[in-house]
């Protein structure tokens, strides 16, 4: 071996000297966790496409109504259950007002006289379905939306003073809420039906009264983790106030994952609002939402699909994004996902 070396010419081994400011100096632009967040959640092409798609179905959901020239209630008995008819889109063979009547295909609008059209048709009273469609969906956003805050609202904060101050306050809190977590979320409704007149409010109370529990499991079991972390001890000990501890160092730290559970109680709350309509306890005739309108189109499956088929597809788009929309999230928030 020694040989090897002094058969080695000199300059073989040089010594390289580095600037140690140069070496320490960080040569990408920092980054802070919400970039880093949104890098990641750029890089989802679904949560990006849902997120488009869900933007544009909020958009048309306050936009459709006002560019409809019917209003969604009003009633044109003679244009009853007319099917879709979009002009351009009729040369294609789709949506040109035909139906079936007595075995046979024939234009429902030349028949009855109809000089207008009616992008998503008409139901059983002669009511426009796009103006119809439109503004369930907006009424069920808004319901779902809603709902989500006050869930949040209520069980950030609840489950926050559990699970910073624990003992024995903890164990009477968590007492109340396995009571309410025990009580049938339909029971409930039910009962503020008999209360309450069914409407807007009396889902959004049914909603809420119970729906906070999860969110608030959620947030004690994450302030459990953290408020025994030396960032906080070392808070603590500096003499921070307990509401500066809870809000200035383990709410930032768990807001990831309210925002990731908040995400996937909208759907939720959207579907079971579609649920109690679909049954008779939600909103009543003329009001319309995405489950009111799939009632009155089960009915009709048969002869008049439309009816059933716009509301529905809808319903599960929304679902669907925001289920992706969630993922992403997941994904994008929780540090253990890097890639």
């Amino acid at each position: 071996m020694t040989q090897n070396l002094e058969k080695l010419p000199k300059g073989s081994f040089e010594r390289i000297t580095v600037d140690t400011k140069q070496a320490e100096r960080i040569t990408k632009p920092s980054v802070s966790f919400w970039q880093d967040a949104w890098m990641r959640l750029k890089k989802n092409k679904g949560a990006i496409v849902s997120i488009i798609l869900f933007g544009l179905i909020v958009i048309m959901s306050f936009v459709g109504p006002m560019i409809s020239p019917y209003e969604p209630n009003a009633q044109t008995i003679t244009h009853a259950n007319l099917p879709p008819k979009i002009p351009g889109i009729e040369k294609l063979g789709i949506m040109d007002g035909t139906g079936s009547l007595g075995g046979k295909e024939v234009d429902l609008y030349d028949m009855k006289n109809v000089e207008v059209n009616y992008w998503f048709g008409t139901d059983g009273l002669g009511r426009d379905m796009f103006s119809r469609v439109w503004k369930g969906t907006q009424v069920s956003l808004f319901i779902a939306f809603v709902a989500a805050a006050i869930d949040m609202l209520i069980g950030v904060i609840y489950g926050g003073i559990s699970g910073y101050f624990g003992g024995r306050i903890d164990d009477i809190m968590q007492r109340v809420v396995e009571i309410l977590t025990g009580i049938p979320n339909l029971v409930v409704v039910i009962l503020f039906i008999l209360i309450m007149d069914p409407g807007i409010l009396a889902i959004i109370i049914a909603l809420t009264i119970t729906g906070w529990t999860g969110m608030s499991r959620v947030v004690r079991g994450q302030v459990l983790k953290y408020k025994s972390q030396e960032f906080v001890l070392a808070s603590r000990t500096l003499g921070a106030s307990d509401s500066r501890i809870i809000w200035k160092h383990l709410m930032p730290n768990v807001l990831g994952i309210i925002i990731i559970n908040t995400m996937f109680t909208i759907p939720g709350a959207i579907f079971f609002e579609a649920f109690l309509s679909f049954i008779g306890l939600g909103l009543q005739a003329p009001d319309a939402s995405l489950g009111t309108l799939i009632n009155d189109g089960y009915k009709l499956l048969q002869y008049q699909p439309h009816i059933l088929a716009f509301p529905a597809v809808l319903l599960s788009i929304i679902m669907i994004c925001f289920n992706l929309i969630g993922d992403g999230l997941r994904d994008a928030l929780d540090p253990k996902m890097k890639d």
